[in-house]
């Protein structure tokens, strides 16, 4: 091999046994591009044609074997053609390296994914070390693609169909252990010396091995697509896949394409038409938007893009050692859970003893759950158990380095517990609030250290949801913002900042999503058409249930507020038209959400209709139909048009500061359409000037709402589009 080849190191021992190292200079982890792909092409070739080597073993100089494809150049890519070849182009040399008639062993020191994954599957014998933080699985469809390099097609011939298909069509990433359960994995070791002693062992024992697929005797785990047993899982899969997707998500079908194909061809022709559906799907819309925003945006802001410089704060990295939790109540019990996990110390502080302890139990159940499934150990739970302590005292929060306070919404209690918090604390501990609408630079005044008050804004279930809403009050400092950002990072999950103001940018513009569920309702179109078009449009859950979930007594609540906000600065408040229906279910009806076990939705017990939410047949008495019905499309564009262009406006306004924030923001927040990529891409692929001139129709028809945000239309002028 040339020696000026270094991502792939050629080492050939006395037995005839060659080890192929993947090790790309210059990065924290090994990709597929290239780079990469040329030396080892390079290699198989040399495998090819030199008698004397027995047997291969491929590993990595990497924590991780192989994280998978090059995203930025599979997102250049624009001509179908280019995806069609370099998917072929990788199956080509995974095939002569299967094929090269010697023992292909790989050797497994950390994490395989994607195409990292589809190299391993080519390989005849796998051995992994157990390590519980590898992840292996083929998670391209959370990007809008499928596994084009024979993933397919040789997970399913090795696992059986219906073992293979929610892997690829869910992206489920599994653990060590769990692979090997799968048989995706032959064997686990316990460090990389007996890894390599066993993977050099199979090599020596196993001289002339041979792919199931390559097989003559070949039969498929569980029979191929035309097996009686499949041909139920293939007349149910499409329509159970559209009834989750809603057809937004190409990759799901196209994945059943490969898959349900495949099972009727040999081998090869299964894996051309495994890089037709990938070719297809590369230049799609669906995939740029979420390759862009999930990929390059998120990981721009996970790398702590937001964050002040070292150079501004003085400071690397922070650790919260001690956390302070104002409030065991839902939120701050989930917040004390997910810090805990991360290993903090945590003073759960409520009204009563009493309150706290329901909020540790709250843990407590979370970790039972962990422990039915495998994640968590008695011994474990035990401990991190004994991480919480539960008061009523505030000199307990003493020593503590961060407060987080999550008590009702409530100017006059926050800025009790908040004098009452500073009397005790040290100097440098910084003071969070976990409020979703109060501004924090009223909230800020009740505190001695207003530069060191930030806004931290969970999001219920906080162990479930992944954002972070960082808000900056007009005097929080930069070392605050830093130790804040550190902190929501330490707990694994997603900051975004912003800065201050009413409803911040999430609450502002997922209020937008609901509440027009609420205009179309009073304009008297049909209840069931609403819940499926939010649906439709690619939202997690209809505008209506939604609104029973966060509680319309709640969204009373911060209006009344509002409004005594606006009279007390002496502005005029106008409010949305779909104000009148909260006020009708929460004043008239007595039906304020879910948590009352009436809303939009009837809530029956299990033992009715097992328990599932229907809506409230009173509905139709209370917001009469209108005779001419709305098309599906027009209520889906009024819902997403409301969002995006509030999320407009937010960037405009300087509220969220980045593109990237936003997009993710929308997603990770409020559950904006993923497959659209978050609020502004959906403007971007709308294209500017077609949007403004949908926004001003829709304006025209139905409100000043839907107006659209002046950025917009200066930049439909200017041709400009959202960059991140």
């Amino acid at each position: 091999m040339d020696a000026k080849v270094t991502a792939v190191k050629f080492e050939q021992d006395a037995d005839g046994i060659v080890t192929l190292t993947l090790d790309m200079p210059g990065r924290s982890m090994n990709v597929l591009n290239d780079e990469l792909s040329a030396p080892l092409a390079a290699a198989i070739a040399q495998i090819e044609s030199d008698a004397a080597i027995k047997g291969v073993i491929i590993t990595s100089g990497k924590k991780e074997f192989l994280a998978g494809a090059d995203i930025e150049k599979v997102f250049a890519i624009t001509d179908p053609k280019d995806a069609f070849k370099l998917a072929e182009d990788y199956k080509g040399f995974l095939r002569r390296l299967e094929k090269c008639g010697r023992p292909v062993v790989a050797a497994l020191n950390g994490t395989a994914l994607g195409g990292g994954l589809e190299l391993v599957l080519a390989c005849h014998y796998r051995i992994a070390i157990n390590d519980p933080k590898a992840k292996f699985g083929l998670p391209e469809v959370k990007l809008g693609l499928l596994p084009g390099g024979g993933g397919t097609q040789r997970l399913p011939r090795l696992i059986g169909i219906q073992a293979s298909l929610p892997l690829m069509l869910e992206g489920k990433e599994l653990r060590a252990e769990q692979a090997k359960q799968q048989g995706i994995i032959h064997e686990l070791v316990k460090d990389r010396e007996e890894m390599l002693a066993k993977a050099k062992a199979w090599c020596l024992a196993n001289p002339k091995p041979v792919q199931p697929w390559d097989d003559k005797k070949f039969k498929w785990p569980g029979g191929d697509s035309k097996n009686p047993a499949n041909v139920q899982l293939w007349a149910i899969a499409p329509s159970m896949a559209d009834a989750k997707t809603y057809g937004n998500y190409p990759a799901a079908t196209n994945i059943m394409s490969c898959v349900y194909e495949g099972g009727i061809v040999d081998f090869d022709s299964g894996c051309r038409i495994e890089s037709r559906f990938f070719a297809e799907l590369v230049t799609s819309q669906v995939s740029k938007n979420m390759i862009g925003t999930l990929w390059f945006q998120l990981n721009a802001i996970n790398k702590g893009k937001s964050r002040p410089a070292k150079e501004e704060v003085g400071f690397e990295k922070s650790k919260v050692k001690k956390l302070g939790m104002l409030g065991a109540g839902m939120m701050g019990a989930g917040i004390a859970y997910v810090s805990v996990k991360a290993g903090i110390d945590v003073v759960l502080l409520d009204s009563t003893v009493e309150a706290a302890e329901r909020g540790k139990a709250y843990s407590a159940t979370l970790l039972d759950k962990a422990i039915k499934q495998g994640r968590e150990t008695p011994m474990g739970k035990a401990a991190l158990l004994d991480k919480i302590k539960t008061t009523a005292d505030y000199a307990d929060l003493k020593d503590c380095d961060l407060i987080i306070e999550a008590v009702f919404e409530d100017r006059a209690i926050k800025a009790d517990v908040t004098k009452k918090t500073e009397a005790v604390i040290a100097n440098t501990a910084t003071f969070a609030s976990n409020t979703s609408t109060l501004p924090i630079t009223g909230l800020a005044e009740a505190s001695l250290r207003p530069d060191q008050f930030i806004g931290l804004h969970f999001f219920s279930p906080v162990d479930k949801m992944p954002l972070v809403e960082i808000i900056l009050g007009a005097k929080t400092s930069k070392a605050t913002l830093a130790k804040g950002f550190d902190y929501v990072q330490q707990i694994k999950k997603t900051p975004i900042v912003v800065n201050d103001s009413r409803g911040f940018y999430t609450s502002r513009a997922f209020a937008t999503y609901i509440m027009e569920g609420k205009a179309l309702l009073l304009e008297g179109q049909r209840p069931r058409s609403i819940e499926m078009a939010g649906l439709q449009a690619g939202m997690p859950v209809g505008p209506l249930a939604l609104h029973d979930e966060v509680s319309m007594g709640l969204s009373m609540h911060v209006m009344e507020q509002t409004k005594k906000d606006f009279a007390a600065e002496g502005k005029t408040y106008v409010g949305h038209p779909g104000e009148a229906a909260v006020i009708k279910m929460v004043k008239e009806l007595d039906r304020p959400g879910k948590k009352a076990g009436k809303g939009f939705y009837e809530y029956p017990p299990s033992s009715i209709n097992g328990g599932q939410k229907f809506l409230w047949p009173e509905l139709a008495k209370h917001f009469p139909l209108a005779k001419e019905q709305l098309s599906q499309q027009e209520m889906i564009e009024r819902m997403m048009f409301a969002q995006a262009n509030e999320a407009a406006r937010c960037y405009e306004e300087n509220v969220v500061m980045t593109v990237a924030d936003t997009n993710i923001g929308s997603i990770f927040g409020w559950g904006f359409a993923p497959h659209q990529g978050g609020a502004l891409q959906y403007i971007n692929a709308y294209g500017l000037t077609r949007f403004v001139k949908r926004a001003d129709e829709l304006s025209a028809r139905y409100g000043a709402r839907f107006k659209p945000a002046a950025i917009l239309i200066d930049m439909a002028k200017n041709g400009k589009t959202f960059e991140a």
